[in-house]
């Protein structure tokens, strides 16, 4: 449990999720001092959170979890007492490119903070809290039914997935060997506002307002759990504080989709929101190659989390869906300024019919 007076790490605090988790706990929590560590790659945006830029209790941090002398000096200097590990590369795409960047930030960085902070705190850990945030990727996938658990194992398909498994794997083991005190917790798809639009919702209400094409994997069969970014920001809320020690939640927001119907709500809403006729961006889906090594279905079981720390998902998908599309049409500017230069010409290698 924290108490006030605390010195908090938050890596990843300019991405998506990140951004909602510093935004909370710099508005909620004003006896936390707040330290916001991100590398400001594409994805890792200080606009998304300049709401909170000047609080006396927020602090930023420009820096790269894989440089283990720059983050043993950072520990060193403010003396974290507790992390929230959101720092990751995240997207399935780029790791099937890439997938060394993926063993080198999810893997490594992990390590890196890990050592950092048993180094740091040298077995004195009362009151101290190592908290990895994952994916229910690493669970693999589904084709029979039932839902992840907690207790699931893993089978991770791709490097992204294989890479977060892994930083998973080295959290319980510096639990087990160390006694470092850690909590872990596994999501199910976020969607939401200041999402990085290489993810499918905020792609696709781009290109529909460009009149550009909706590319669909496959036939677009493939099933996921949706929950909005504002309610995975309370459950990490709620599991930094009342989770137990060495424990890992689920989060998801037992709110499965088809892509492609997933696609067609979207579609209807945007219709809406732009005044176009109904089934005009519907016309917009192109079906493309399926992605390798593509997983069917994810479902995230919760009843733990909702149990034993009494959260819940606030929002219903609809709902959220036209409140994330009331944002990005909102926030033109941000997309347009995210979208521009070097993220083109990936959207069109990433994305081209094949």
């Amino acid at each position: 449990m924290m108490t006030t007076g605390k010195s908090i790490l938050i890596t990843g605090g300019a991405g998506f999720i990140g951004s909602h988790v510093v935004r909370l706990f710099v508005n909620k929590y004003p006896d936390y001092e707040i330290f916001n560590l991100d590398k400001l790659t594409y994805a890792g945006n200080l606009a998304n959170i300049a709401d909170v830029a000047n609080k006396p209790n927020y602090n930023f941090i420009k820096a790269d979890i894989v440089d283990a002398a720059q983050i043993n000096t950072l520990f060193e200097t403010h003396r974290f007492d507790a992390v929230i590990h959101l720092a990751a590369e995240s997207h399935v795409d780029r790791s099937i490119t890439n997938p060394m960047d993926f063993v080198m930030t999810n893997v490594v960085g992990t390590v890196n903070l890990l050592n950092a902070f048993k180094n740091l705190w040298k077995g004195a850990y009362e009151g101290k809290l190592f908290y990895h945030v994952s994916t229910d990727e690493v669970y693999g996938s589904l084709h029979d039914g039932g839902f992840f658990l907690e207790t699931t194992p893993y089978d991770p398909q791709s490097p992204y997935s294989a890479s977060k498994a892994s930083s998973d794997h080295f959290v319980r083991a510096y639990h087990n060997t160390y006694k470092i005190p850690v909590v872990l917790s596994n999501c199910s798809n976020n969607y939401g506002p200041n999402q990085f639009p290489e993810k499918l919702i905020p792609l696709f209400i781009n290109n529909i307002r460009h009149n550009k094409p909706l590319p669909v994997y496959g036939k677009g069969e493939n099933v996921r759990d949706w929950l909005y970014v504002i309610d995975h920001a309370r459950a990490i809320d709620d599991v930094f504080h009342k989770g137990k020690t060495g424990e890992t939640y689920n989060i998801g927001g037992f709110n499965e989709w088809k892509n492609l119907d997933l696609v067609k709500v979207i579609c209807k809403t945007m219709d809406e929101k732009l005044g176009r006729p109904a089934g005009e961006s519907e016309k917009l889906i192109t079906y493309v190659t399926d992605r390798a090594g593509h997983d069917l279905r994810y479902a995230i079981d919760s009843t733990k989390i909702m149990k034993e720390l009494g959260w819940q998902p606030s929002l219903q998908f609809e709902e959220g869906i036209a409140k994330t599309i009331d944002w990005y049409l909102s926030n033109q500017q941000w997309m347009d300024e995210v979208t521009s230069g070097d993220y083109q010409k990936y959207y069109e290698n990433m994305y081209a019919k094949r």
